[in-house]
């Protein structure tokens, strides 16, 4: 054996077991707190289901630099991408939510008993079990008095969220996803590393999902819809992630994504949260899409690609 395959041996060695040792440590302190939030007497009611998930978006951050800086005394900054320079990858990542959003909403119109309602009667449908009679009437007097249409007002006001609050919320995340395991895991490619980061990071929602924060009438299959959906949406992110050699660009796409993705429901009456939207069926089919316009693209276009042939 070579001396050569020997360091890359003993590297990649050394790879796997940090990569563990944050994947152990991340799930035990995550599922843990949702655990002892019920243990000791919690309702997944606001405002204590707001306050577990935010806080349980901020763990993958704290055991990134657990791992980094007190476990390997390894510097954080350039090694997980944290770098504020912004480049016009900042910018895609901004813009590339909506798209997908709209996309999704195209490709639900198409699927069967799915209905496009301009004046949101499907939205106002699945409000009915969240809000007051009284409530709901006011909302409809609301939107029928604005000058222009909701999802437009939302488009802005998702925009504007995106890229502040949420990309702060969502680095929480992202310094241990995109982070951490992004670049320890680079060693495998792209595609098989993106693979199973997005494998892990669905995992990771598991009690999210059981509590029916993202597929509240299929809490069980929404469980491998959140899989299938991370799957599909990492190579995304960590592309973004490459291109902008900053892992904030990853927040940025990741926080506009969540602010935005319920575009693709404003204007729908029919189907089921399987079939419709971003975390449905229609989403998957779009982030397909995407994924393959990223691979043309690095391949036939890009002058400095991120994707090893």
């Amino acid at each position: 054996m070579s001396l050569h395959t020997t360091v890359e041996r003993t590297t990649m060695n050394r790879n796997i077991k940090k990569v563990l040792i944050f994947i152990g440590l991340t799930f035990l302190f995550n599922y843990s707190l949702v655990i002892l939030y019920f243990a000791f007497g919690g309702k997944w009611v606001t405002p204590g289901s707001v306050i577990i998930t935010t806080g349980y978006m901020f763990i993958p951050m704290m055991m990134a630099i657990v791992v980094q800086k007190f476990i390997y005394k390894e510097p954080l900054k350039e090694p997980l991408g944290i770098s504020f320079r912004c480049n016009l990858w900042f910018f895609v990542a901004w813009f590339i939510p909506p798209v997908i959003a709209f996309f999704a909403f195209g490709i639900s119109l198409l699927f069967p008993e799915v209905e496009y309602s301009p004046g949101m009667e499907g939205m106002f449908e699945k409000l009915k079990s969240t809000v007051t009679p009284e409530r709901l009437e006011e909302i409809r007097k609301q939107t029928t008095t604005l000058s222009t249409h909701p999802i437009w007002l939302g488009l802005l006001q998702g925009m504007a969220t995106g890229v502040t609050i949420n990309t702060i919320t969502s680095l929480g995340e992202e310094l241990g996803w995109r982070g951490l395991l992004h670049r320890e895991m680079s060693y495998m490619g792209f595609w098989r590393s993106s693979a199973i980061i997005g494998f892990v990071w669905g995992l990771w929602h598991i009690p999210i999902i059981l509590q029916k924060q993202n597929y509240s009438q299929h809490p069980f299959v929404g469980i491998l819809m959140m899989v299938i959906f991370t799957i599909l949406i990492s190579p995304i992110f960590g592309y973004v992630r490459e291109k902008a050699r900053s892992v904030i660009a990853a927040a940025v796409i990741h926080g506009t994504l969540n602010a935005t993705m319920g575009l693709s429901l404003i204007m729908i009456k029919g189907g089921n949260e399987l079939t419709v939207g971003v975390h449905g069926i229609p989403g998957f089919i779009t982030l397909i899409i995407l994924n393959i316009c990223i691979f043309i693209y690095d391949r036939f276009i890009a002058k400095e690609p991120v994707i090893k042939k």
